[in-house]
């Protein structure tokens, strides 16, 4: 059995207890941290104790809870943003406000070095990931699919047994189950994906029980 291509860790981050994860190309250990929302100094000291070289930061959505440390990571590393979709930089822009409201003062806005959007495609060491724009919780929310290993980051799109949030500002369900079942069902029901918060799961398995978006509630949905 050949050794796979990337190996990742889940860091639980922030008091909202967000999916911060740790993926890298395990043929040259360069690593990504995706959703870098906080705790920086716990993030530094995992990819030291890993071995790892930090070449890029990936960010699915422009919440707090997933964005609010990628400013002082950045500026600790010099390594490029990348993510998430345009669309999502009034949510980046409110970073400050929300760090002060939600008990995280030192969390800053930033700019991205790349946008990405549908169809775009980006690379970590030896691997190459697809970026996926799935609008819904955010208008510019993203997930990224590394294909040859069957794994998604998925941010707040899906969780095991629900979905995203839909009632914050230009948030939209009927978006949010079009990208579900029209860009993520496809990619295949043996895909793992990492969600915003709380455990893995696979889509198969959400498209059998997920009382939001399980094959039953879709088909109930359009009746």
């Amino acid at each position: 059995m050949s050794e796979p291509a990337i190996q990742a860790v889940i860091a639980p981050v922030t008091p909202l207890q967000q999916n911060c994860t740790i993926v890298w190309c395990a043929k040259t250990l360069k690593a990504a941290v995706i959703d870098p929302g906080g705790e920086v100094p716990r993030l530094m000291a995992a990819l030291k104790a890993k071995g790892l070289t930090l070449e890029k930061i990936w960010i699915t959505h422009g919440h707090l809870d997933h964005a609010g440390g990628t400013a002082a990571l950045a500026a600790e590393t010099g390594v490029p943003i990348e993510g998430p979709h345009p669309d999502d930089q009034f949510w980046i822009d409110m970073i400050p406000e929300s760090g002060a409201r939600y008990g995280m003062p030192g969390a800053e806005s930033f700019t991205p070095d790349r946008w990405l959007g549908d169809g775009d495609t980006v690379t970590l060491g030896e691997t190459e990931w697809e970026v996926v724009h799935c609008p819904g919780h955010t208008p510019g929310h993203i997930v990224f699919f590394h294909r040859p290993s069957r794994f998604a980051q998925v941010g707040d799109v899906l969780f095991k047994g629900s979905i995203g949030r839909t009632d914050f500002p230009r948030g939209n369900f009927e978006q949010l189950i079009h990208s579900i079942t029209q860009k993520l069902w496809p990619l295949g029901d043996d895909v793992a994906f990492v969600p915003g918060h709380g455990p893995m799961s696979t889509f198969g398995a959400e498209r059998r029980s997920n009382p939001f978006v399980s094959d039953l509630a879709i088909e109930s949905m359009n009746v």
